[in-house]
């Protein structure tokens, strides 16, 4: 079959006019490796003034006609957000239309429900560029990995917030600083809310979550933490005990002590040892470490955002749903089949590294330890650094219950001979 297969292209921005540049330059290769050709027959934008170097005749402004046109047989979607997105997509699914899309934020909040809708009507939904930019994960997790358990996912999927505390370690600097370095190299978004406050890696660490585990996971479900209260000397501390600080997505399948297990899922900054593979990954790159119980330890590493890493995801999944198309079938979904519990992150086991200011005298740290152990809280390690009022405890946990942790830090800020809790981290990886 020599007909083309016509694409709509929802959104044409950063990724989106690199998807058109690709399929423009890259036709013939696409024909052979598809079958046929890709033929893009509309793009839909809100300001059509603002893109004068694309094709005025493909431009709409209509997105909604574009999805249901009879002559279009595949949607690419990268316009972002809940809205229109999330009414395009399920209307696209009712008009028999398989959809790429690179929508972090609404696969996160309405995966299940997208899945369902594209199942229901024997077409494709894939999402490779939804995280981790060109990094190939999604598939890997979906497909080369459907005969493993997968028991932990943990990795760095934001690449402002790593470029942020890279550049911190690197150069001592304080958040604020590193993140105007961010923005004026165009790393950090003029509101890097999403980035620092850990919402877009809480979107992605939900997607991970779902197709790790056979479990549907909302960004709800993710407990989240962002780095802005992350300091020059959390950075140095850390780098005190072999350690450096990220921003994770840690997805856990965890045993709940009744013959069951649960599904944790969390974002927040933590210490870990400058040993792991994580620790080396730096600037704004992405990098994600799995565990499986077969295949072992697995690592993916490479560029995690920008126009061109994000469009080539974005068209490795269009030619999937392509070939499907040509084959007249559909590919597999995830299974959401393990219906597994969300554990809280109370109940969550984890470790903390804490910072006190401390008086100088006997006896406070027999105090300190005392509260730790009233909280059943199990102390690894402890030292003192300064003398006077320059005292300071350094003490790093054993594994516990996240609960008992923060009520551990909450009574230390009551006793008197705690000046203050200048930090408190989470530790990862460590023996």
């Amino acid at each position: 079959m020599t007909a083309p297969l016509r694409v709509a292209l929802l959104g044409c921005g950063t990724v989106g006019s690199a998807v058109l540049r690709l399929i423009e330059d890259q036709a013939d290769d696409l024909t052979a490796r598809i079958g046929r050709p890709i033929e893009v027959v509309g793009i839909a934008v809100r300001r059509p003034a603002h893109h004068a170097d694309v094709p005025q005749h493909l431009l709409t402004t209509d997105s909604a006609a574009l999805v249901r046109r009879d002559d279009v047989d595949l949607v690419v979607e990268v316009i972002g957000g809940i809205e229109p997105a999330r009414s395009l997509m399920y209307a696209a699914f009712e008009a028999g239309k398989s959809v790429v899309s690179a929508n972090k934020a609404l696969l996160a909040e309405d995966g299940p429900g997208l899945h369902a809708a594209a199942a229901a009507a024997g077409v494709d939904l894939y999402y490779e560029a939804a995280v981790a930019g060109a990094i190939p994960l999604l598939r890997p997790l979906r497909e080369s990995l459907a005969g493993d358990q997968l028991r932990r996912v943990v990795g760095i999927v934001n690449g402002t917030t790593n470029y942020i505390l890279s550049r911190m370690a690197e150069t001592g600097a304080g958040f604020a600083e590193a993140l105007a370095e961010a923005t004026e190299l165009g790393y950090a978004e003029a509101d890097p809310t999403a980035d620092v406050d850990g919402f877009d890696a809480a979107a992605k660490a939900a997607i991970l979550a779902s197709l790790a585990f056979h479990t549907p996971v909302s960004s709800a479900d993710v407990h989240r933490e962002g780095i802005s209260a992350v300091s020059a000397t959390d950075v140095a501390r850390a780098a005190e005990i072999g350690c450096t600080v990220k921003l994770l997505a840690i997805c856990e399948r965890v045993p709940n002590g009744a013959g069951a297990d649960t599904v944790a899922v969390r974002v927040h900054p933590a210490m870990i040892p400058t040993t792991h593979p994580l620790a080396s990954v730096g600037g704004a790159f992405n990098a994600v470490f799995v565990e499986a119980e077969a295949a072992g330890q697995l690592m993916f590493y490479g560029q995690g955002a920008g126009g061109e890493p994000t469009a080539s995801a974005v068209l490795g999944d269009l030619v999937a749903v392509a070939r499907n198309r040509v084959a007249g079938a559909s590919g597999q979904g995830p299974t959401g089949y393990a219906d597994l519990g969300i554990r809280p992150m109370a109940e969550t086991p984890t470790r903390y590294h804490v910072s006190l200011d401390v008086a100088d005298r006997p006896g406070v740290l027999a105090a300190v330890a005392q509260e730790f152990a009233r909280q059943d809280v199990s102390i690894s390690t402890v030292r003192q650094t300064g003398r006077g009022d320059a005292a300071t405890l350094v003490i790093v946990t054993h594994s516990a219950p996240d609960a008992a942790l923060s009520a551990t830090i909450a009574a230390l800020r009551d006793m008197p001979a705690v000046r203050g809790v200048t930090s408190v981290l989470r530790v990862e990886g460590l023996s």
